[in-house]
């Protein structure tokens, strides 16, 4: 929609929103499969879920409707009132709880104490010999840093490096999801550059050894499978072992010799032909991407509240 971020077609995002992680916040209590329900469903307390009662297109009435909930608990109503002291009561909006969302995430799981960051403040002990060997490829020789870079090792440039195909795929491409392509088909109504088809784009690299599986549809269980397949992606791609996916998803791996060709026919360019890595190079890649790792990222425990306004549990 119409705004300062780009939202779904059909969406219209309130004003007030303080960052790009506040306007994702608005999205996903939209969704029946992520966290709206379906018409019909109860809460844990036996009462009819009333925000999956409204129809899909009335998202603006979603969005009520869950404040009514939040600023109907007492405790909840004090604390918007506190962190909103200019705003009345009747003028908050769920834009004002994706606020908050957002400040959590930005305070709460932001993380730059690895051993790279170390390493970038001089503390030349900060990383081990391989892990330095790594970044030198990574940064280096290696087309990694055109995706993956900035402070976050991320990126905005969509690219298909050649991801197996797994899953019920998405909108008018499925039982594939085409990625990029699809995204522009649903909010423009022309045919999208043939480079958008299996294109994705490239996530933040900080703390990856924490987020297995990956790749975007999650076919790889360890930093090892990813860098073996971006040292041969064509060879990766044809010959995928779906023993690496957990069995309840393997029926949906989609290795016919026709969606191979498919994927491969728009494959980044940097990728047609083999890096050619050895055994050494490719153990030197994976320490520098476990060198992003801070540690305070390996348990967030701490994060979790002990209880919360509305009395629901937290820890289940």
């Amino acid at each position: 929609g119409a705004g300062p971020f780009t939202s779904p077609p059909d969406v219209m995002l309130p004003p007030g929103l303080s960052s790009i992680l506040a306007a994702q916040a608005m999205l996903p209590v939209l969704n029946r499969r992520e966290m709206r329900g379906d018409s019909g469903d109860v809460d844990r307390f036996g009462s009819l879920n009333e925000l999956a009662q409204l129809p899909d297109s009335q998202y603006a009435e979603v969005w009520r409707a869950i404040m009514k909930r939040l600023l109907g608990i007492p405790e909840y109503a004090v604390r918007f009132g506190a962190a909103y002291p200019g705003t009345p009561a009747g003028a908050l909006g769920f834009q004002h709880a994706a606020n908050a969302i957002a400040a959590f995430l930005m305070q709460g799981l932001s993380r730059y104490d690895s051993p790279f960051d170390r390493y970038l403040h001089r503390d030349d002990a900060a990383l081990t010999p391989e892990a330095k060997r790594g970044a030198t490829l990574f940064f280096g020789r290696l087309p990694c840093a055109q995706c993956h870079n900035g402070p976050l090792l991320g990126g905005q440039r969509f690219a298909n490096v050649g991801v197996p195909q797994v899953g019920p795929g998405e909108g008018q491409g499925a039982p594939l999801d085409l990625g990029r392509a699809e995204v522009v088909a649903q909010q423009f109504p022309v045919p999208s550059p043939s480079s958008y088809r299996f294109a994705f784009r490239p996530p933040p690299l900080r703390n990856v050894e924490l987020t297995a599986p990956y790749m975007h549809d999650g076919v790889y269980p360890t930093l090892e499978a990813v860098v073996r397949h971006y040292n041969d992606v064509p060879t990766a791609l044809r010959t995928y072992d779906v023993t690496q996916l957990d069995p309840a998803l393997r029926g949906m791996y989609h290795g016919d010799q026709a969606t191979i060709t498919d994927v491969l026919s728009t494959l980044e360019w940097r990728f047609r032909t083999p890096l050619n890595l050895t055994d050494g190079e490719r153990s030197d890649l994976v320490a520098f991407l476990k060198s992003l790792t801070d540690p305070a990222a390996r348990d967030l425990a701490s994060l979790i509240p002990a209880s919360v306004p509305s009395g629901l549990p937290v820890r289940e």
